[in-house]
């Protein structure tokens, strides 16, 4: 007999936190707008990402791009040595604080900044694993530098770094969890937001922890996908 009163305790809890109010639109309001927000930082990163390793290897191969070495060198060690969190803040508040700006613009930029420091190591450290020979091919069939780079070079270190880059989107989709910081609604706001209302933590907490687990065990799989095909390929 005791499970009755239980089970109707849960659902009126759960009515409380998701049905009341359409409060389940703060969690999908909020995954719409992580997704934004990662897939926004995601573009940034891999743009930087790919300008940066290309400097970087560029100078570790010829020596040239020397100034332009040392800015990414100060880029890749302020990034990588400072939270992400206070990144954003710095940028929310310090950068930004005096003029009106769009929260989601801000998260996009802060993370798509702090992601591209990470993607250029990832992309510098493939296009330093391709053997020199191949820059000695693409000279012999009378390409320059940065055509055997293109043609040659790229194409074979991103074949290789492919899952990393894959892993980073997933590390990435778990840290705007804390977008939150600049009063963004993303998905852990919405949880707080309805925790809030109803002053119970429970349910909309496990709900935003179970959405980020089924999308980052999907995107998982996904990559192991891409890797067993890659591996494939390779035979």
């Amino acid at each position: 007999m005791g499970e009755v009163p239980y089970m109707q305790a849960l659902t009126d809890r759960f009515y409380l936190n998701f049905i009341k109010d359409d409060r389940w639109k703060y969690l999908t309001n909020g995954l719409k707008t992580t997704l934004l927000v990662t897939l926004g930082a995601v573009a940034i990163g891999i743009l930087i990402g790919f300008l940066v390793a290309i400097v970087r290897s560029t100078y570790e191969k010829t020596k040239k791009l020397k100034i332009l070495n040392v800015i990414c060198n100060i880029y890749l060690t302020v990034l990588r040595g400072t939270p992400v969190v206070v990144q954003l803040l710095i940028i929310y508040f310090v950068i930004f604080g005096s003029v009106s700006i769009n929260k989601t613009l801000v998260a996009i930029l802060a993370f798509g900044l702090n992601s591209g420091a990470y993607v250029a190591e990832i992309i510098r450290s493939g296009i330093m694993s391709i053997d020199n020979g191949q820059f000695e091919a693409g000279r012999s069939l009378g390409f320059n530098y940065p055509q055997t780079m293109i043609y040659i070079i790229l194409p074979q270190a991103l074949k290789n770094v492919l899952p990393a880059l894959a892993n980073e989107f997933i590390v990435l989709l778990k840290e705007t969890s804390v977008a939150g910081y600049i009063a963004l609604e993303d998905l852990t706001k919405g949880g707080d937001i309805i925790r809030s209302r109803t002053y119970d933590a429970f349910m909309p907490l496990i709900a935003v922890a179970i959405i980020y687990l089924v999308m980052v065990v999907t995107f998982s799989k996904l990559v192991n996908l891409l890797e067993r095909r890659l591996r494939s390929s390779e035979r």
